[in-house]
């Protein structure tokens, strides 16, 4: 049998090659930056040539990586889904989801019975880590992101197309200077998603004070942190209309009419291989379904 480069080097290889970070890699395989990188400097003196071009903190693949990356990710994925296959048993089928908490909590879980009644046999492993994308794969098998567009390598499915509101407590209409236009903003603070970050700037554009600067702008990577620092009165969040309405929160307003078209939408994406796989097959066509009802 011809000689094989360890496992464990393979398998650094392939996390670095995909999260284009050694520090991320390591916290994804519970080892010290230094471990890790010397795992894969180990497939490289095996191979006897560079994988990566090394830049300061990242890593990007070069020509030899990315070769090498496309003929054995699809192997070491093979034999993830094997040794799944054969922890999870014969009856049970598990998918290993990505999603925010703020969809899951509103969207996602109250249809859920729906697909436990049809498919008693899959199980969700719920993740609300960052990085689902480059985590595809790896320890995930498909995700629930939102995005403005996802990569074409990928496969993605657009679940919703929304609008953006600004939300703040209810209070703020009221008293002796109530928030009545766009322009009183400027002694607000503005509350703003890192996964959304232009949100802000394109509804300020809609409203036609592209120029207006709030007192603060504080970021959230959370949506049902921002709902309730809203509610609390902490600032005006800039938020999808879907999660204002699904909140039903009698502390929170929509402070303006102005009906300002999202560039963001939520999206299923997975890897093309990842739709043969059964429990990804379910979870997704349930899924369009579900959702194509609204």
């Amino acid at each position: 049998m011809r000689r094989l480069p360890p496992l464990t080097a393979i398998e650094a290889f392939v996390q670095v090659a995909r999260l284009g970070s050694i520090k991320a890699a390591a916290e994804e395989l519970a080892l010290s930056s230094p471990a890790l990188s010397r795992r894969v400097q180990s497939l490289e003196r095996f191979i006897g040539k560079p994988l990566f071009e090394r830049r300061h903190q990242a890593l990007r693949l070069n020509a030899e990586g990315e070769r090498l990356l496309g003929m054995i990710a699809p192997a070491l994925d093979g034999m993830t889904d094997a040794v799944e296959a054969m922890m999870s048993g014969s009856e049970l089928l598990r998918l290993r989801l990505s999603v925010f908490p703020l969809y899951a909590t509103q969207q996602l879980m109250p249809k859920m019975p729906e697909l436990r009644r049809r498919h008693p046999e899959l199980h969700l492993d719920v993740d609300t880590a960052g990085h689902a994308i480059a985590r595809l794969g790896d320890s995930l098998d498909a995700a629930i992101v939102i995005a403005r567009d996802i990569d074409p390598a990928l496969y993605a499915r657009r679940l919703d197309r929304n609008r953006v509101h600004v939300i703040g407590h209810r209070s703020l209409l009221e008293g002796p200077n109530p928030v009545t236009e766009p322009e009183h903003l400027a002694r607000l603070t503005a509350l703003v998603h890192r996964d959304m970050p232009e949100t802000f700037t394109a509804w300020k554009a809609a409203a036609g004070i592209p120029d207006l600067d709030p007192l603060a702008i504080d970021h959230f990577d959370a949506g049902n942190l921002m709902l309730e620092a809203a509610a609390q009165g902490l600032g005006v969040a800039f938020m999808l209309e879907s999660h204002f309405e699904a909140a039903r929160d009698e502390r929170l307003v929509r402070l303006f009419d102005l009906t300002v078209e999202s560039q963001y939408s939520y999206w299923f994406v997975c890897r093309p291989r990842a739709l043969s796989q059964r429990p990804v097959k379910i979870f997704h066509d349930w899924l369009v379904e579900a959702f194509a009802a609204e």
